[in-house]
């Protein structure tokens, strides 16, 4: 019986896979068919604007952070750029996350420190899906020519800190709670969110990478914090081989 159920579950999900792609086109295509292909502009703007908030805020709130622990955030980046790449494309860090521990281990975070922080973050420290869901938010309230306050502001993007908190790792996990949170927030109407679907896609990636560049850097801060860090073995693997071990490298490589 459980087998069955599974196959039937397994099934409507392919179903939805298969069907998003039609979803997310009939959605953009019915924006520019009643609005004009002029709203390609804006939601370009709007992709444009994610992006700039979410390096910002690497720039200006994480490189800080990493800054006090010991580590420069830029070298952490191009460390983990291969693992960044998938979840860039993949718009998830799911799957890399046992590469991610282990690369963690390496750096010279204690093994225990490490399993502890860095799933407990993928729970609780979602910076890119806080940061999407303000922005498209606001985007939304704009589009539909909703004037909202300042106070009525701040009060949105404190909701959007809470309810990202616990919000699914998976692909697509953003929308999904800002649709959620729309319902209970009366003065944006959930009927905006067809307006930003075709291309939550172009940000799903960038939300990924941004939560789990947050997530490897406060697990590093923490492990420092707790005793629980090798500083010289992170010095030596974020600063990567010396020239004498390049060249030695390369002369092996000639040999074989």
């Amino acid at each position: 019986m459980i087998e069955s159920f599974a196959r039937t579950l397994f099934a409507a999900f392919g179903s939805i896979v298969k069907l998003s792609p039609v979803a997310a086109f009939g959605a953009i295509a019915f924006t520019v068919g009643k609005y004009g292909f002029h709203v390609l502009s804006s939601l370009a703007l709007l992709v444009g604007t994610y992006y700039a908030a979410s390096i910002l805020f690497m720039a200006f709130v994480i490189a800080p952070l990493a800054w006090a622990g010991g580590f420069n955030l830029w070298r952490l980046i191009g460390y983990f750029r291969e693992e960044l790449a998938i979840i860039f494309a993949t718009s998830t860090s799911e799957p890399l996350l046992p590469r991610m521990l282990l690369k963690l281990e390496k750096l010279g975070c204690q093994k225990g420190m490490a399993g502890l922080v860095l799933p407990l973050s993928y729970s609780f420290n979602l910076d890119g899906i806080a940061i999407f869901l303000s922005v498209a938010s606001l985007f939304i309230a704009q589009a539909c020519n909703i004037h909202l306050s300042f106070d009525r502001i701040l009060t949105l993007l404190l909701l959007m800190l809470l309810t990202s908190k616990g919000a699914a790792g998976v692909a697509g996990s953003g929308f999904v709670v800002l649709a959620a949170t729309l319902t209970t927030w009366p003065d944006i109407p959930l009927g905006g969110l067809s307006l930003i679907i075709g291309v939550d896609r172009f940000m799903s990636g960038m939300r990924a990478v941004t939560s789990t560049v947050s997530n490897l850097s406060v697990s590093i801060c923490i492990a420092k914090w707790e005793n629980a860090l090798d500083a010289a073995a992170l010095e030596s693997e974020l600063s990567g081989p010396t020239q004498e071990e390049r060249s030695l490298a390369a002369v092996e490589g000639i040999g074989q």
